[in-house]
């Protein structure tokens, strides 16, 4: 039985559209510090913001706390809270392949903290490996409290991955740079070291992705690449976003259109593609933040109503 703490703050100014509560809860023995803010009206549905990366709950440049209060003002509730040793939680740090048990405390919390939520009422929102364990949530969980899901520039770097994507966006892109071939004349780049490094590059970019190594005498694991495309076939409604200017975006493209077990799914008729041009990994200034907002808030509206 998961139970949770909560105490109720004052909203942003009377007659606020929506009010935010703290909670707390247990996770594994360990106890996970959220923040839940909660519409003034009706409930129509709820949001859960998954961390990524060495980050917590307020988000890099405040975009969960900002994100998390827009919609809540337009009638969804948002959880987003902090992963065992990240922010405020106790416990030991956990790498996204290991916060399946983070997520689903979580989701206990936030189906008891508003129960009026029932099956298919919860939305898991992620950007990079927050957007790879929501995935990899979907395939090791059979919750049917989950929806649908909000993915921003999935992260699935190898070696391999990382390096095909710089060769065809980076050093392609540097052939038609004025400036590069402007600075080689000049002799401000060391040729022999930029040609090193294109080479290493090509030669990794031609490697066989890795083999999944055993979990046991009998049973080979899963990358995680494969459980991330697992939970994604689910067929579950998904809201895509990637940002023009990321490299771990374009990896994702690139692996996406070549790996077996990701054939096709991006062309799933559940899949909601969105590029962003102008937009960099984090979505980091006001109108990329705001483009993020308003696709989000669309999505939830034609997906949840």
């Amino acid at each position: 039985m998961t139970s949770s703490t909560s105490s109720l703050t004052a909203p942003a100014s009377p007659g606020a559209p929506y009010s935010e509560e703290i909670l707390s809860f247990p996770c594994a023995g360990e106890i996970l510090p959220a923040v839940l803010a909660r519409p003034a009206g009706p409930c129509r549905g709820g949001v859960l913001l998954i961390v990524g990366g060495p980050q917590y709950r307020v988000g890099s440049h405040r975009q969960f706390l900002l994100l998390s209060r827009r919609l809540a003002a337009e009638g969804y509730a948002v959880l987003r809270f902090d992963y065992r040793g990240m922010g405020d939680a106790s416990g030991d740090l956990h790498n996204f392949e290991q916060v399946n048990p983070d997520i689903r405390a979580a989701l206990d919390a936030f189906a008891q903290a508003c129960p009026s939520l029932g099956v298919g009422s919860f939305q898991l929102w992620g950007l990079c490996d927050a957007a790879s364990a929501a995935l990899m949530y979907l395939h090791a969980e059979a919750d049917a409290r989950v929806g649908g899901l909000v993915l921003l520039n999935p992260w699935v770097r190898s070696v391999t991955s990382q390096a095909r994507a710089q060769v065809k966006h980076y050093y392609a892109q540097k052939l038609f740079d004025k400036a590069f071939w402007l600075k080689l004349l000049r002799g401000e780049v060391a040729v022999f070291g930029a040609v090193a490094g294109f080479v290493k590059t090509w030669l990794a970019s031609r490697r066989a992705a890795p083999a999944a190594g055993a979990a046991g005498k009998h049973t080979p694991a899963l990358s995680f690449q494969t459980q991330m495309a697992k939970g994604w076939a689910r067929g579950l409604p998904k809201l895509l976003i990637l940002s023009g200017h990321d490299l771990t975006a374009r990896e994702f493209i690139e692996y996406a259109g070549t790996d077996a077990a990701w054939q096709g799914l991006l062309a799933r008729p559940e899949v909601e593609r969105h590029d962003l041009a102008d937009a960099d990994h984090t979505f980091s200034n006001a109108e990329a933040r705001r483009q993020v907002e308003n696709l989000t808030l669309s999505w939830l509206q034609r997906t949840v109503g």
